[in-house]
């Protein structure tokens, strides 16, 4: 196939997938419950649909990448006020069309199924507390992300480094 009828074809996809997009919002496919179409799936089969790409499906991440294993991690980060912010506005989540509830559900299923944290090192999320979480403006989360796991790091808590500026 030709280069610019390559690019032709990426661009309609791109527009198609936009004006659905938009389409979806604009007839209310999503409101305060989430997503319509994600409305009753399991926070793991949420977790696969929308953070398994980066995260991988058993949470194992890709370190030269910049994506942690959650095991070793995320009960450290979310055992932190500023982690838990954080993960609540990583870009996984901040473009997910999940709601409150269905942020919580999936970040309390990588806190018990994947991050190998024990019970007692495990602080649940609940709707309310992710819902003022995210309505914290964090205009560069990368900055955010950076100042939280220096500060960890100066504690002995290990981070995953981001591998770009």
């Amino acid at each position: 196939m030709r280069p610019g009828r390559l690019r032709r074809i990426a661009g309609v996809a791109a527009a198609a997938c936009l004006s659905a997009g938009a389409a979806g919002s604009a007839s209310g496919a999503d409101d305060a419950s989430g997503s319509r179409a994600l409305a009753g799936m399991s926070p793991k089969s949420l977790y696969l649909l929308r953070c398994s790409g980066c995260h991988r499906p058993d949470g194992q991440g890709a370190i030269s990448a910049g994506v942690p294993p959650f095991a070793g991690f995320m009960g450290p980060l979310t055992r932190d006020p500023m982690g838990r912010t954080y993960v609540t506005h990583v870009p996984g989540i901040a473009g997910s069309g999940l709601s409150n509830a269905q942020v919580a559900e999936v970040l309390n299923y990588v806190l018990e199924d994947l991050s190998a944290e024990g019970p007692e090192g495990r602080r649940p999320f609940s709707e309310a507390e992710v819902a003022r979480l995210r309505a914290q403006s964090i205009p560069d989360v990368v900055a955010y992300r950076r100042g939280v796991v220096a500060r960890l790091a100066k504690q002995g808590v290990p981070a995953v480094a981001y591998p770009w500026p």
